[in-house]
């Protein structure tokens, strides 16, 4: 299948770690150009924008706190006036404290949520702003949670909440941006073994590969493949979609 991305350039949130990582390479070996956002980790920003490359894509790496409108736009200008066209933005930036309800503090409930919902919001509002008023077709993939829909057992309410809150916000996006030409979807990961959940994988893996029929843990290649697909001409039919990527985690 011809996939159609090649000369496009993507926009990935947190894009030097994981599934972020892994969405990068999976678009570079499609001829993507890549725009890895991060925020704290340069050196792991580096290492990615170095693979991306080898792969024979171009890449560039730009530090914005997406929790900031002001660096959201800053984010959104660095990567039009590198390569002329933005196509793509995929929202993938997460934090996953625990805590317990009763244990939460306000920080720690704000944070997760500037983290996991408003920074969608933002990064996404100037990338449809830019892409409407140069008229041109665009994708938007939201990377949420079988949380949104199950809730968390494992101390992880507010995680689950913000999750949910990007479930609604792509359908109503979606609505809004069809007339627009710019298609917005959402995938649903499980448990895909990234350093966000690697300590609580070590301190339980029998518990969490319980919980998968498939049995195993996702790798973040598994996620990219499929993210890939989403933002692919031959989905274009497709918006407003949450599609499931749990091993079996999640099934409706």
């Amino acid at each position: 299948m011809e996939l159609k991305l090649k000369e496009k350039t993507a926009i990935i949130t947190g894009g030097s770690r994981g599934v972020g990582r892994g969405i990068c390479l999976a678009l570079a070996k499609e001829g993507v150009n890549i725009v890895i956002n991060y925020h704290r980790n340069n050196e792991a920003a580096l290492e990615t924008k170095t693979e991306v490359e080898k792969l024979g894509s171009k890449a560039i790496i730009v530090k914005a706190d997406i929790g900031s409108p002001k660096e959201c736009q800053f984010l959104i200008d660095e990567a039009e006036k590198t390569f002329g066209n933005i196509d793509i933005l995929i929202n993938n930036a997460g934090y996953w404290p625990k805590n317990w309800v009763e244990d939460i503090s306000i920080e720690e409930w704000n944070r997760t949520i500037d983290v996991n919902l408003t920074s969608v919001f933002l990064t996404s509002q100037a990338f449809v702003k830019r892409n409407i008023e140069k008229k041109r077709p665009a994708k938007i993939l939201n990377i949420t949670s079988q949380a949104a829909f199950k809730g968390s057992t494992t101390g992880h309410a507010h995680y689950a909440a913000s999750k949910s809150g990007v479930v609604a916000f792509t359908v109503s996006m979606a609505r809004e941006m069809a007339k627009h030409d710019i298609n917005i979807n959402a995938l649903a990961l499980g448990i895909v073994e990234t350093d966000m959940i690697k300590e609580a994988l070590d301190k339980n893996e029998d518990y969490y590969l319980s919980r998968i029929p498939l049995g195993r843990v996702a790798k973040p290649e598994d996620i990219a493949n499929i993210a890939v697909f989403l933002v692919s001409e031959p989905a274009s039919y497709i918006t407003g979609a949450t599609i499931d990527a749990t091993g079996g985690m999640l099934m409706r």
